[in-house]
């Protein structure tokens, strides 16, 4: 199964991947970043996505990069964009 057909919203892989293994909860996670907590719990349930703001955070306290946190958050819109649009109709153009 592709990640297209049941797409991973990267809240859940901030869940799974690193705030669980640390066993650290939604409001520690977010007095650690200097943010309000609701903006994690957000995340983590996946109602809001990742912003470059919160990017560049998460790139800084785990020790991954900021494209790493956005290419998720890319890579969930796509897929849930596939699912929504129909483009079948649109005809390509050529270019010669």
């Amino acid at each position: 199964m592709s990640l297209l057909e049941k797409p991973v919203h990267p809240g859940e892989v901030l869940k799974e991947l690193y705030l669980d293994p640390l066993d650290m909860g939604a409001i520690a996670f977010a007095r650690h970043l200097g943010v309000p907590r609701a903006r994690i719990e957000r995340l983590i349930k996946g109602t809001t996505g990742i912003t470059p703001d919160m990017a560049l955070r998460l790139a800084r306290v785990f020790n991954t990069t900021p494209a790493y946190w956005m290419n998720l958050q890319t890579n969930y819109d796509m897929a849930i964009a596939v699912k929504k649009n129909d483009v079948s109709n649109i005809e390509p153009l050529i270019t010669t």
